[in-house]
């Protein structure tokens, strides 16, 4: 599908995409958009960080790039599906706001935080309870358990102690452990059962982790930071087993399945990765999407 009559307010920070459904959620400053790509990537609802809904897109009328965030309304930082694709969960401000996506309406909020939601990454414990784990620019990693049908204010059941030196960046789940990444260039990995700290590596890079990744079937963790650098660790052991210079500018994102790994970039490229002797650290680059690549 083409997506270049896809409108947007300003810089996209988030997208989601709904294996269930069939829908794609994209996020610009205040703004979700839902688009159904089974429709000629058509917006069908535009969501706000205050909990508005409009059908279609509530954006169309604007011609050009918008940088003013409207009254009453946050940006949004980072959005996140449950593994079944009935709940979404925005970042903004120092809460998170959930959705009913059968409804398509707001139904409370995750509260706690002291300083702006950053990041957060949701898993399921239960049929219909979700675990969300957030992390914000307060240095806090934050646990809330959701249960279907909850309303209003949700608070943490567990703070994990001690927090990071700086904001938090980056989270990702693998198993029973969590793992984040800081401003303060550290990772850390917890059991999410007993909600220890296990292993730290303080300085895991030299500059703020902005991404974490897990390679499916394989123990190895991807970093990637605000320098550019994509590292690879032994997730048992935390000793690192690779390096290279990913990107010349902050890399934001990683995406990893069980052949390639992908990485986002300031420098407005995505690189792909082929996944080799991941043990070993073995990971070579393929190209730059929007390329022509060979192999691909």
């Amino acid at each position: 599908k083409s997506i270049k009559a896809w409108i947007i307010p300003n810089n996209v920070v988030s997208v989601k995409y709904c294996n269930y459904t069939s829908l794609v959620f994209t996020v610009s400053t205040s703004y979700i958009k839902v688009w159904d790509i089974r429709d000629s990537a058509k917006c069908i609802r535009t969501l706000t960080s205050s909990g508005q809904v409009t059908l279609g897109d509530a954006c169309s009328a604007s011609t050009s790039r918008t940088v003013a965030i409207p009254s009453g309304e946050n940006q949004i930082n980072q959005i996140a599906l449950n593994p079944t694709g009935t709940f979404l969960y925005a970042a903004s401000g120092n809460a998170v706001r959930m959705w009913d996506l059968k409804r398509f309406q707001s139904t409370g909020k995750l509260t706690g935080h002291l300083g702006p939601v950053m990041c957060l990454t949701v898993d399921q414990i239960s049929n219909g309870q979700d675990l969300i784990i957030t992390g914000s620019k307060d240095h806090y990693i934050k646990m809330f358990d959701v249960t279907e049908g909850a309303l209003g204010t949700v608070s943490p059941t567990h703070n994990f102690e001690p927090p990071h030196y700086d904001g938090i960046e980056a989270l990702t789940i693998q198993g029973d452990n969590l793992f984040s990444g800081s401003r303060d260039n550290g990772i850390k990995k917890w059991d999410l059962a007993q909600k220890d700290l296990l292993q730290q590596v303080p300085n895991a890079h030299k500059d703020w982790v902005c991404a974490l990744g897990v390679v499916p079937g394989h123990p190895v963790l991807l970093s990637g930071c605000r320098g550019g650098i994509l590292k690879l660790w032994n997730m048992d052991t935390f000793v690192p087993v690779g390096e290279m210079k990913g990107h010349d500018s902050p890399i934001n994102a990683i995406c990893v399945n069980s052949t390639h790994i992908f990485t986002a970039a300031d420098d407005r490229t995505v690189r792909i990765w082929k996944a080799r002797n991941l043990q070993d650290g073995q990971i070579s680059d393929t190209g730059d999407l929007g390329e022509e690549i060979a192999s691909n």
